[in-house]
């Protein structure tokens, strides 16, 4: 995936719609992992595929989907 070098830590998630979604602690295999202590996150770390990424620019990576179905998407196991 051409975006997996730029992904690191602290980088802003969002929906295709620009709503937030979460907020990058780390890579986990082909996973996302979001940050627990963002407001998003309800105090869990959860996991979103890498494939769901369209772009990053800047400090935002942009998902192909809306922030809420990614939110309906998300994992709170990275296996």
């Amino acid at each position: 995936m051409m975006f997996v070098d730029q992904i690191r830590e602290g980088l802003k998630v969002v929906g295709s719609d620009g709503a937030h979604v979460g907020t990058v602690d780390s890579l986990s295999g082909q996973l996302l992992k979001l940050k627990k202590i963002d407001p998003a996150s309800g105090g869990m770390h959860h996991y979103l595929d890498i494939g769901l990424v369209v772009g990053i620019e800047g400090d935002t990576i942009s998902l192909i989907i809306p922030a809420a179905e990614a939110m309906e998407r998300w994992s709170n196991e990275s296996a």
